[in-house]
């Protein structure tokens, strides 16, 4: 997808284009016809509004890593100084490394905020020690290695649909596949996710052709990755254009024993992108989505309100985000590329 221009802001998205998103945070790969049914639109109808935003970079469908790769992989937050004027040539150049799965130019305290994901600590290690701070305009690296992942931002919801709406869409649960829970990511598996991380709609017929695999062995393995809960599809879309222009990043100490508690209260609240304990002298970072700047003061009050516990340390608000899980983006938000994260892959040094 090729850069646009940036004379005129794009219009903002539609409640019918966000219903569609809706539906399919609800359901990434249901068929049009589920989704039709869902939003009491013809399926026709609802493929040509998905193609439209596709197209403009205002919503596609990738993927999350689930709860279980969570576990064996090392993610960390990196927060990243530049040199004076650099800043936004250290971002296109961190954009094109499959370990930054996400970059955030920040408002104060520091220059950008990185979601990094290796294989393990040993990965991480090498790239924020011996590659980052070599890199030109890179001044301070700092990491906060996450140690539980309370959630993570494909379970973020917009809560365009009714109710009743929702309910059409509601699937039960697959049975688990308990022996993805320990297996490692084969070949196939790493270039699945490739494919995946540009389209997570791509049919499976699509991407068995692409792999060079049978049809049943590219079903099964995507079964075999959502079941096992290594993988979970997720939709996305251009924030600043769907009324939620504001990201804000709290970096806040929480006693020990009441982390476990916190954190569970904290994914429940509509506004929760991220919620991670870290390492560090604030303990639990948690990441927010909101319609303006006067809402950070209203969600800060209402956390140490509900948690007399919790210190909110700092509190950052994104001015940009240059990627979001290897989508590139425009200053609107919408997707202009992809650099699929390659979790198991050795960082370059």
């Amino acid at each position: 997808m090729g850069a646009r221009t940036q004379d005129a802001a794009p219009a903002l998205l539609s409640e019918d284009e966000l219903a569609l998103i809706n539906a399919l945070q609800l359901s990434p790969r249901a068929s049009w016809t589920e989704l039709g049914r869902a939003l009491d639109v013809d399926p026709v109808t609802v493929a040509r509004r998905y193609r439209r935003l596709s197209a403009q970079g205002a919503a596609w469908v990738g993927f999350s890593p689930g709860p279980r790769l969570l576990e064996q992989i090392c993610v960390a937050y990196v927060v990243i100084d530049c040199a004076p004027g650099t800043t936004a040539e250290v971002a296109r150049t961190l954009g094109a490394h499959p370990h930054m799965v996400t970059i955030e130019r920040t408002a104060t305290g520091h220059d950008l905020l990185a979601t990094v994901a290796t294989r393990d600590l040993a990965a991480l290690s090498r790239y924020a020690l011996d590659r980052l701070p070599h890199l030109p305009g890179i001044t301070a690296v700092r990491s906060r290695v996450v140690t539980h992942m309370f959630t993570e931002g494909g379970r973020w919801r917009i809560a365009a649909l009714a109710p009743a709406q929702r309910a059409r869409l509601a699937a039960p649960p697959a049975p688990p596949d308990t022996a993805a829970r320990t297996a490692g990511a084969t070949p196939v598996d790493r270039a699945l996710v490739a494919h995946l991380a540009h389209d997570g709609r791509i049919p499976y017929q699509t991407l068995a052709r692409q792999l060079g695999v049978s049809l049943s062995t590219a079903k099964r393995r995507i079964e075999h990755l959502t079941r096992g809960g290594l993988l979970r599809f997720r939709c996305d879309f251009a924030r600043p254009l769907g009324g939620w222009p504001v990201a804000v990043t709290f970096w806040a100490k929480v006693p020990p024993a009441d982390l476990p508690h916190v954190g569970q209260s904290l994914i429940r609240l509509p506004e929760t992108r991220n919620c991670a304990a870290v390492s560090g002298p604030e303990n639990l970072v948690l990441q927010a989505t909101l319609h303006s700047p006067a809402d950070i003061i209203r969600l800060e009050s209402q956390l140490v309100t509900a948690h007399p516990a919790l210190d909110i340390a700092d509190r950052v608000v994104t001015l940009r985000q240059d990627k979001l899980l290897g989508r590139l983006l425009d200053p609107y938000g919408r997707s202009t590329g992809v650099v699929p994260a390659d979790l198991w892959a050795e960082p370059a040094l």
